[in-house]
């Protein structure tokens, strides 16, 4: 299998609907891709899938869709996705898919800058949400709807359409004319400030980053993935792709809510996600711990400790031996909440703590690591299955046919197939990222550990100065402090300022707890944040923290908050990274109160 991955990787315009005749061809499943439809999992075939993808092709032909036309999707994770992304692809129309919780004023301005005349949207009020646009812009969107909506065009329309208008000699001869450096997609960035950024991205940008992610885990047909992250974000969409290669059937998750419902239906072998996801699911297995009793509760925290102290490599028989304990009393609980099954789970688009990373790989759900940007395709290094292929801390190997490099000023740079044409309309913000000799600038600071590990220590843009001139990371401090189970939320502020110092949320569901055992009451979050004790609580977990950093690194006053940060507050991103100039601007009281 790998000397045959080896030969396509070096294929020759290879472009993303290629993989269907490869899928058919080796792979021709019943479970091709699946979505939850009313309370049961309605499975596509690969024969559907393709089926329906000709058909959309056909339809956006006969529609007056043609080369280089900007086709915008707003959609949950579901199966018609992959109709019209692939359809789109065999034209040569470009994908323009985004973000469902983006703002009105964010969306605007991309129909507008993509010149978006076509819209697949999933629900009515993402209809509603584009209608209101196409009103304030006075000009004519064509928006079709993945959900039945009475009175608005639903796309089984193009489909149909295709189905009466079928011409595969005419079909076949563009696909022909199709290059793998056309462009396939333009993906908006949600930037922090200012207006989002058309990263352009071609077919070998993609694919060749999903050849060289081959041997992330030992992939194999009859494996299923579970996909809950956003599929209109390049980190979900090119491990789609990476799935249809080995033929794993795809699962789209009804909703965030229902994961771990989900997980228990479809028993996935794999699933992608983000840090702030496994942080949530491993304080709610430590929680649970904390409810037990006696013996129980002690066999729990002491199979967390081991979990703690794992190293892939150099620990004694004696660890081992109480590891196997712990895996057969404790962690298999953790893997059976899981569905049972899972070999991988692939983390990326922040920095994930160390101590989860090792846990999790101590109870058998093995955790890996990666990094990358959208500019990317996305990936740049990943942890992965290999001897040596796993380092704590790292974000591990570089991927192959990638080269990356640290510059003077500790900047990643990177330069391979994966590297995007270039921001859409945008030549001057293209030139600010890559230099004359083809690298792209990251913006993230790093360094290699052994000389092989890939360590991202910071944003460059989020790395401040103090009034003293001391400058701080604050991403190294941050994850510090999480590994607290008093603390849910944190960043550290301080720029210009005389010293460091931190917003904290903190963790309600162990706050209360912890006020039962205490004896401690409050009637709201608001309250129970204004209470000494609780504040004295966490400026402990804050002061051992800071007994492991630089005196000028330190950080000398905390403010708790009483709202968790959100998407739909504003104040995370879709990947769910803080909008710290949102944070800030939201929490000025609390700011002047350290400061003043």
């Amino acid at each position: 299998m790998i000397n045959f991955i080896k030969i396509a990787f070096f294929m020759e315009n290879f472009r993303t609907f290629d993989l269907l005749p490869r899928l058919q061809k080796n792979y021709n499943k019943p479970d091709a891709l699946s979505s939850k439809v009313k309370g049961s999992w309605k499975k596509i075939s690969t024969d559907e899938y393709i089926n329906s993808t000709n058909h959309i092709s056909y339809g956006l032909l006969a529609l007056g869709v043609g080369k280089g036309d900007n086709i915008g999707t707003i959609s949950n994770n579901r199966f018609e996705w992959n109709f019209v992304d692939m359809g789109m692809a065999q034209i040569s129309a470009v994908h323009v898919p985004i973000y469902p919780t983006i703002s009105e004023h964010d969306l605007k301005f991309i129909i507008n800058d993509a010149d978006i005349k076509l819209f697949f949207v999933s629900s009515q009020e993402l209809y509603e949400k584009v209608s209101r646009i196409e009103k304030e812009l006075n000009k004519k969107i064509n928006i079709y709807t993945f959900d039945e909506v009475p009175g608005v065009s639903h796309w089984t329309e193009v489909e149909n359409l295709g189905k009466k208008n079928q011409n595969p000699e005419r079909l076949e001869s563009i696909k022909n004319s199709i290059k793998d450096t056309d462009l396939l997609t333009i993906l908006y960035t949600s930037g922090t400030t200012g207006n989002p950024k058309g990263v352009m991205l071609s077919h070998k940008n993609i694919i060749s980053n999903c050849l060289a992610t081959r041997t992330l885990a030992p992939f194999e047909s009859n494996w299923k993935s579970l996909s809950f992250l956003p599929i209109n974000h390049v980190y979900e969409r090119m491990l789609t792709y990476l799935y249809q290669y080995f033929g794993i059937s795809v699962y789209y998750a009804e909703s965030l809510e229902t994961i771990a419902d989900n997980l228990k239906e479809i028993k996935p072998q794999m699933f992608v996600t983000v840090p702030r996801l496994l942080e949530k699911v491993y304080d709610k297995i430590v929680a649970k711990g904390s409810e037990q009793k006696g013996i129980k509760k002690a066999l729990f925290f002491w199979a967390l400790a081991l979990g703690h102290e794992y190293e892939i490599n150099g620990k004694s028989w004696w660890y081992k031996l109480k590891l196997a304990i712990a895996n057969k009393l404790i962690f298999s609980k953790w893997r059976e909440a899981l569905g049972g099954n899972v070999v991988a789970v692939a983390s990326g688009g922040a920095a994930l703590q160390p101590r989860l990373a090792r846990v999790f790989n101590a109870a058998k759900i093995t955790v890996l690591e990666g990094y990358g940007l959208t500019e990317t395709s996305p990936v740049i290094a990943v942890n992965n299955f290999n001897p040596g292929g796993i380092c704590f801390g790292t974000v591990g190997h570089v991927i192959e046919g990638v080269d990356v490099k640290i510059a003077e000023d500790g900047e990643i740079i990177v330069k391979g197939p994966n590297i995007m044409l270039g921001y859409y309309k945008r030549p001057d913000l293209t030139a600010e990222v890559m230099d004359n000799n083809g690298y792209f600038h990251t913006g993230d600071i790093g360094e290699f550990v052994e000389g092989k590990y890939l360590k991202i220590t910071d944003r460059k843009k989020e790395i401040f100065k103090t009034s003293g001139g001391k400058y701080i990371a604050p991403q190294i401090i941050e994850n510090k402090l999480k590994e607290s189970r008093f603390i849910e939320q944190v960043m550290v502020i301080g720029e210009n300022e005389k010293f460091p110092a931190a917003f904290v949320v903190p963790s309600f569901l162990f706050i209360k707890e912890y006020c039962e055992r205490k004896g401690i009451t409050y009637s709201s979050n608001e309250q129970i944040i204004k209470e000494k004790e609780i504040l004295d609580r966490i400026n402990e977990e804050v002061n051992q923290v800071n007994t492991q950093l630089a005196n000028y690194e330190q950080i000398k006053k905390i403010e708790l908050l009483p709202k968790e940060w959100s998407i739909d507050g504003g104040e995370l991103t879709p990947k769910l990274s803080m909008k710290r100039k949102v944070i800030i601007a939201k929490n000025q009281d609390a700011y002047k109160r350290i400061y003043s």
